[in-house]
């Protein structure tokens, strides 16, 4: 057991925060060969594969014990179809009158294309793969998901079509909205801007945002939503423009942030989805608090190490972490 602070969140974060590197690189190989898989279908519907894309917090390094999902779009030509977007921001994807890969995927008396029901062909065609035929296959909110017997960790598969670009120069992923239509969204925007941050503050930004994410798992508090939290991390640092290269420091200052600021809006960095922070009035109340009190406990463990009381300080950071946080000695 370790002696000291820094030995502890060494061994925290290698441990029990952190991916462990064997399931990362099994997880990324059984990733590249469902791509393979898909590649390969015939009689499906038209591919875009140049523009595949991973995305969610396995994608951008920041997600933490357990791997239980995994997220891939898949995107696929769009043959003459054109969208829209109405004023409350549902894409609608319109088909050509004659369109052979897309027409019987419609709303009913509708040239729209319903998004179920393009979900509902990749589960059907993935239950056809000899190699997936024993999986738990079915369609959630906005995708088709994979479960392996053999693997802890579920595929969410998410149809997608790739727009040109717009007056702007943007161009858009737009996927399954839950409700049968589409959204638009860019995970291309989100990768890049950890990276960004993590590089300009030294690559010392993911374990950060790493361990906060194990720090609001403990039911002692709402949770908020994983993505609105990375990004109040990622909103501190960008604002610091430097991180520690101590895990504990870190996390003591966004401590404080998160009990300052989880009161006001945290905009979508991709300006895609206006404000994440849909938090109630009581939900940030409670994570206030929370927040709050756990900085004045993170403090007072830094005095104990300065004082190199380490056992009171290891002993404080266990206040804040729980019991899966390493004992002194």
């Amino acid at each position: 057991m370790p002696i000291t602070v820094n030995a502890s969140f060494t061994q925290f974060m290698a441990n029990t925060v952190n991916l462990d590197s064997t399931k990362t690189t099994t997880a990324r190989a059984s990733r590249d060969f469902l791509k393979g898989k898909i590649a390969g279908l015939s009689d499906f519907f038209p591919l875009f594969s140049d523009k595949d894309i991973s995305f969610g917090s396995f994608a951008r390094r920041t997600k933490i014990r357990p791997l239980d999902d995994i997220d891939m779009i898949f995107t696929l030509s769009a043959h003459g179809c054109t969208w829209e977007e109405s004023f409350d921001g549902t894409v609608y994807l319109n088909t050509p009158t004659d369109s052979p890969e897309y027409k019987n995927y419609r709303h009913d008396n509708s040239y729209r294309l319903n998004s179920r029901k393009i979900i509902n062909r990749f589960v059907s065609e993935l239950s056809s793969i000899s190699h997936y035929e024993s999986a738990d296959l079915h369609r959630n909110q906005n995708a088709a998901t994979l479960k392996l017997t053999s693997y802890d960790w579920n595929f969410d598969i998410v149809p997608a079509f790739f727009t040109t670009e717009d007056a702007d120069g943007k161009t858009y992923y737009l996927i399954p909205d839950g409700n049968g239509n589409w959204m638009k969204t860019d995970p291309r925007l989100d990768r890049q801007r950890v990276t960004d941050i993590n590089q300009q503050c030294g690559g010392h930004v993911l374990n950060a945002i790493r361990a906060i994410k194990y720090w609001q798992r403990r039911t002692t508090m709402p949770s908020m939503p994983s993505y609105l939290l990375e990004n109040l991390v990622l909103n501190y640092f960008a604002e610091k423009g430097e991180a520690s290269l101590l895990v504990d420091i870190n996390i003591i200052n966004v401590l404080q942030y998160i009990k300052d600021n989880i009161w006001w809006n945290v905009n979508d960095p991709k300006g895609i989805q206006g404000n994440l922070n849909t938090l109630s009035w009581d939900e940030k109340t409670k994570i206030s608090r929370k927040a709050e009190t756990d900085f004045n406990t993170a403090l007072a463990a830094r005095e104990f190490e300065k004082e190199e009381d380490h056992k009171k300080a290891i002993g404080e950071w266990r206040k804040v972490f729980g019991n899966d946080f390493p004992q002194y000695g």
